[in-house]
């Protein structure tokens, strides 16, 4: 998997030309495709790491481990929360080989469906992990990077295993990532 991403990082792998959005398959009690426009104009360093990690297979297994009803479903813990390889003990907590991004703030909102980049306290510390929104939190608003909007299959959105408490941690099995694939 690293070794994936390295070259992904070197430019070796092909990435489609012009990057417009991801299909993510999604299995577990949410089963069905999530297609996600993506926001080239908006946060380009973001969306070409994403993209990036989708063409390696980075994405593919990579559970929902953080989801709150009303809130957001996160997922992109590359280095932990994995089907194969993974430790769900620190899920969330890691991220890819690639370099830390610098916050690319816009003025879109984060209103239902709106896809956006997790990180850590420090506004510059995206990596790998992003969420979908289920609902509008405008407290987000100017606060994280969009990268994009789900277009088709917020349904499937909607039924994503919901986690418990305060922090949304998923217990049992949570629903994952299948296979993430970039689109033209």
């Amino acid at each position: 998997m690293r070794k994936l991403i390295a070259i992904a990082a070197a430019g070796l792998l092909a990435l489609p030309a012009h990057a417009t959005g991801l299909d993510i398959e999604i299995a577990g009690e949410a089963n069905g495709t999530v297609h996600v426009d993506l926001f080239e104009d908006v946060a380009p360093e973001h969306v070409k790491q994403i993209t990036q990690l989708a063409a390696s297979g980075a994405y593919d297994g990579v559970y929902f481990h953080r989801v709150i009803d009303q809130f957001m479903a996160q997922t992109g813990d590359v280095e932990f929360a994995r089907t194969e390889g993974g430790d769900m003990r620190r899920a969330g907590m890691g991220g890819s080989d690639l370099p830390d991004l610098k916050a690319e703030f816009s003025d879109r909102p984060f209103e239902r469906g709106v896809v956006g980049m997790a990180r850590s306290q420090d506004p510059n510390s995206a990596n790998s992990q992003f969420f979908i929104m289920f609902g509008p939190s405008p407290q987000l608003n100017g606060q994280y990077t969009v990268v994009g909007e789900v277009t088709e299959g917020m349904d499937v959105v909607d039924r994503i295993k919901r986690g418990e408490g305060q922090n949304g941690a998923v217990i049992g099995e949570p629903d994952r990532m299948v296979k993430v694939t970039v689109t033209e």
